[in-house]
């Protein structure tokens, strides 16, 4: 029987997506023809993820494109990556602002393999979603930004959840990073297809980075009080 983390693996392996995308609107995979990334991210879940032990899944909205887009791992970039996880990296550095809360709430848990023991991240949308400004620059774009791409998105999502809970996540509670509109898609769609029993939301990483970094603290106790609840 595969493990967690083998599950994992494969599942990334067979990760595609190829609707039709608005003008100025790019999907980032990193795991076509990318053999560093690749490599990370068998490491990252072989080393983490090596048992059939269920988790608690915690889903954000898409990847960014200096975090997953560069190691194939949510909510990792590149420091956190050699830092925390101990995984070597061979390329441009990447920083990604959600990452350093990512990892300091982790630390403040207990660690890599602790977390990892309980709880699995992926996100609603699995890939990296940018979109181009009039200046010729791209920069992290939601999958519900505009109408257009949520509808192209809506399926893929819908896949995308059945698959992430078939790898064998707890069905009975989901912890939703983002308490906007990732929660509102996220409950709605749990309303019709009954995922699971119940959603808790937790302010996105990059919210309280960018908007609450005077009471980061705060927000590490609070998902450390909801984490301590599920273990």
């Amino acid at each position: 029987m595969p493990s967690f983390g083998e599950k994992v693996i494969r599942f990334y392996r067979r990760l595609e997506f190829r609707e039709q995308l608005p003008a100025g609107i790019r999907v980032i995979n990193p795991f076509e023809d990318n053999r560093e990334t690749m490599r990370i991210m068998s490491e990252f879940y072989r080393k983490f993820y090596n048992d059939n032990e269920k988790r608690h899944l915690i889903l954000g909205i898409n990847p960014g494109r200096f975090g997953a887009a560069v190691t194939g791992i949510p909510f990792t970039d590149t420091s956190r990556l050699q830092d925390y996880c101990g995984i070597s990296y061979n390329g441009k550095p990447s920083y990604e602002t959600s990452s350093v809360f990512v990892y300091e709430m982790i630390n403040a848990f207990g660690g890599t393999p602790h977390f990892c023991r309980h709880f699995y991240i992926n996100s609603m949308f699995p890939l990296a979603i940018t979109k181009s400004t009039k200046d010729g620059k791209e920069v992290n774009y939601n999958y519900y930004d505009s109408p257009e791409l949520k509808a192209i998105t809506r399926t893929a999502i819908i896949e995308n959840i059945r698959k992430q809970i078939s790898l064998g996540t707890y069905t009975d509670t989901c912890i939703c990073f983002g308490t906007g509109k990732n929660e509102k898609v996220l409950q709605e769609l749990n309303s019709r297809e009954k995922f699971f029993r119940q959603i808790i939301p937790l302010e996105h990483p990059r919210y309280i980075m960018q908007y609450k970094l005077k009471q980061k603290q705060a927000y590490i106790d609070k998902y450390l009080r909801v984490f301590e609840t599920l273990i």
